[in-house]
């Protein structure tokens, strides 16, 4: 068998299984269709990440129908990105697990859906286990397809009146009536930025009022009202290029 170890990693797969140098790592029918997808065949270089900062290169040296087996030479530990949180509303079903795609593909830190009680007028919206489960099956896919080695922590679905900002967090609430969010960022100092999103409709000014109350800075992205999908992906786009 020709190896094939100078070459550039082709594909990336996220997987929970060891990886360590010198393992062969096995994987089932799911990563195999997405081999057979990029057209990807025996000695081709790909990666391997745990989601979790690890993430292993090396070359497929068997592929079937229902697994992929993959040969590990090397192992590194890639460092977290920036911190950067999302709070994202329940609203429709599929911009949510847009959003969810995109903002696993910029690296946040965290994931968590929250409910207005705009959200409640919403159908089909994105709630529940069921649907949790399909986040978390996006944003594998979305790491995959980036290349990137963290997965974003996902946390409970909330309401919005039970939402926190943990010690060295920032609130940051997107409002079009509120400062910029470059100055809002640059007063937070050194602290996590939390990335507010409201649903469609807009926050409830009972519900601004207590955000403000607890501390959430309403910081807006531009002259007109976005819709939540665009605000959240615009949001981390400013945040983690001031980060870089």
């Amino acid at each position: 068998m020709v190896e094939h170890h100078d070459h550039a990693p082709v594909a990336t797969f996220v997987c929970d299984a060891r990886l360590a140098t010198g393992v062969a790592l096995r994987l089932g029918d799911e990563a195999a269709h997405h081999a057979r997808v990029k057209r990807l065949a025996v000695g081709d270089s790909v990666r391997a990440t745990d989601g979790a900062g690890l993430l292993a290169t090396g070359e497929i040296v068997e592929l079937t129908r229902g697994s992929l087996e993959i040969a590990v030479h090397t192992t590194e530990r890639i460092p977290r990105p920036a911190p950067i949180h999302l709070r994202a509303p329940v609203a429709d079903r599929e911009r949510m697990l847009w959003l969810a795609e995109k903002a696993t593909e910029l690296g946040v830190a965290s994931w968590q859906a929250v409910r207005f009680r705009r959200s409640m007028s919403v159908s089909p919206r994105g709630e529940g286990d069921a649907f949790a489960a399909k986040v978390a099956a996006r944003m594998r896919a979305a790491l995959e397809q980036s290349g990137g080695a963290w997965l974003p922590a996902l946390l409970p679905e909330t309401s919005i009146d039970a939402l926190t900002i943990g010690e060295h967090q920032a609130g940051i609430m997107l409002d079009v009536s509120g400062a910029s969010i470059g100055d809002v960022v640059r007063r937070a100092n050194d602290s996590e930025p939390v990335v507010l999103v409201g649903p469609e409709g807009g926050i409830e000014p009972a519900e601004r009022a207590m955000l403000a109350a607890s501390n959430w800075v309403p910081a807006r992205l531009a002259p007109a009202t976005l819709r939540f999908e665009t605000a959240g992906i615009a949001a981390i786009a400013v945040l983690r290029a001031s980060s870089l």
